[in-house]
């Protein structure tokens, strides 16, 4: 079966080193624990307001250090850990830390008074606490959740980088190796741009559950880069030369496509809600409809769909399905598959919090003026 799948380099650990790879996870997330506590980083406000003050939240920001000191300690293998352990432990690695989301999961769950949500199961899956921070807001859980899980997402895509390039030499495939830099660069950019990610709606509608712990820690952190697991084991695709080159540079550009919609969305939004009369890029007037003291962006990026980040990202995914150039392999597809399909759900999820938020009237008169969901013209 492991065969058929092109995955069973993934299960050849020994006991022992099954064992460790399973224990990876916990051991890194209090590595991370501590790094956030520890580490130096500015205090901003947020957009979500703190109940007890009437103040916006204020977090620490210390992401970008974060990640550029898990970088070096990975590069240099100053651990004695080898760069291509997270690959070759990954499986075990997913079920250890799903292991530890769930126990983190029940603290976080279960410790909170039961509020809305009064079903245990439900409450399980989608929390309870809007926020938990700790030593006098030093610690930030969401924060930590996605300092945790975007580095070792790009960890992970490096790891696979070293366990190809150490098995195929000059035979590999350079698409592995742009996949790498790309998600690397990918959180890098989420890091130095960490302030914006306290507009988005993870932070200011996810509620501390299995979906949002385990989501940040497991699936972005390890599971995002899952088409990595077959293709790091495949050689380089037999494509000519020239034809490689085109390959490599049409993908590239795909990706930057991509991220150009998603960061400069994030980025529109994100100066509306701190800035609301200030131009986007020097060029753009802000044109919104009045919900209140509430208002809803719609030109620029947010006329074009009323989730036209999320279309970014999809098209990232695509990149990342073609790069590799093994077209036929369904690991290549795995990523484009689950994006799409998220950011459609998760869309779905967003319109209802935006109908709560700004009211159903105003919210079909945005409907009315930006018609499409994500994909204009499509959908």
């Amino acid at each position: 079966m492991l065969e058929r799948l092109g995955i069973e380099h993934l299960f050849a650990l020994s006991g022992t080193e099954a064992l460790l790879g399973f224990l990876t996870p916990l051991a890194l997330f209090v590595v991370f624990f501590l790094a956030q506590v520890i580490l130096p980083g500015r205090r901003v406000p947020g957009y979500v307001t703190d109940p007890a003050t009437g103040k916006p939240r204020a977090y620490k920001l210390s992401g970008i250090l974060v990640f550029a000191l898990a970088l070096v300690v990975w590069a240099l293998e100053l651990t004695g850990m080898p760069r291509d352990w997270f690959y070759r432990s990954a499986p075990y690695a997913v079920a250890g830390g799903t292991v530890v989301a769930f126990v983190l999961t029940i603290i976080a769950v279960f410790s909170q008074p039961r509020g809305e949500v009064k079903n245990p199961i439900a409450a399980f899956w989608l929390g309870r606490a809007q926020e938990l921070s700790f030593f006098n807001n030093r610690f930030d859980v969401k924060m930590y959740l996605y300092v945790a899980g975007g580095t070792m997402l790009a960890l992970n895509a490096l790891s696979a980088a070293a366990y190809h390039y150490e098995r195929f030499g000059a035979d590999s495939n350079p698409g592995v190796f742009l996949f790498a830099a790309f998600m690397t660069f990918y959180i890098a950019d989420y890091f130095f741009f960490e302030r914006v990610q306290l507009y988005t709606y993870d932070l200011i509608h996810e509620k501390l559950g299995f979906k949002l712990i385990w989501g940040a820690l497991v699936i972005w952190g390890w599971l995002y880069v899952l088409p990595i697991w077959g293709m790091a084991a495949l050689p380089r695709p037999e494509i000519s030369s020239p034809w490689t080159y085109i390959l490599l540079g049409g993908t590239a550009a795909l990706l930057w496509f991509g991220w150009s919609i998603s960061r400069g969305a994030n980025m529109q939004k994100y100066t509306f809600k701190r800035w609301p009369d200030r131009k986007f890029l020097g060029l753009i007037e802000p044109e919104y409809i009045a919900a209140g003291d509430r208002k809803i962006l719609c030109n620029g990026f947010w006329g074009a769909a009323r989730h036209f980040n999320y279309m970014g990202e999809v098209i990232i995914a695509l990149g990342v399905a073609l790069l590799f150039g093994h077209f036929a392999n369904p690991w290549a597809w795995v990523y484009f598959v689950y994006m799409t399909t998220y950011e459609i759900t998760h869309q779905r999820d967003d319109e209802k919090e935006c109908i709560k938020k700004y009211g159903a009237e105003k919210w079909a008169e945005y409907q009315a003026k930006v018609k499409y969901r994500i994909f204009p013209g499509i959908y």
